[in-house]
């Protein structure tokens, strides 16, 4: 759901106050954060933010395409490996055949 015009766009304060500190010093730094929610804004563009994925962060580079995204889509949370070699439950499922 889309977040009203009216409302300015949702970036945890923290987040926000270190992101204003390394403009104004223009540092390229690692930022570490637990907010997935927050919104990326045009002042994040071209700094490295390592989001938190519930089990590590993970260092991503911000660019301008990311601008309006939030930061949790960037992190996924949950890796798919694959599927089991040996699973045959649903080969034989479909060889069975019912009278």
């Amino acid at each position: 759901m889309k977040r009203s015009l009216k409302n300015n766009p949702f970036v945890a304060n923290p987040l926000l106050r270190k992101m204003e500190k390394l403009n104004r010093r223009e540092d390229k730094i690692l930022i570490r954060t637990w907010s997935r929610a927050s919104t990326i804004i045009l002042t994040m563009i071209g700094h490295t933010i390592a989001i938190h994925n519930g089990k590590e962060h993970l260092p991503i580079y911000i660019t301008d395409y990311m601008v309006g995204h939030k930061l949790g889509e960037f992190a996924p949370t949950i890796n798919f490996h694959e599927h089991a070699k040996n699973d045959n439950k649903s080969r034989r499922s479909k060889m069975r055949i019912d009278y």
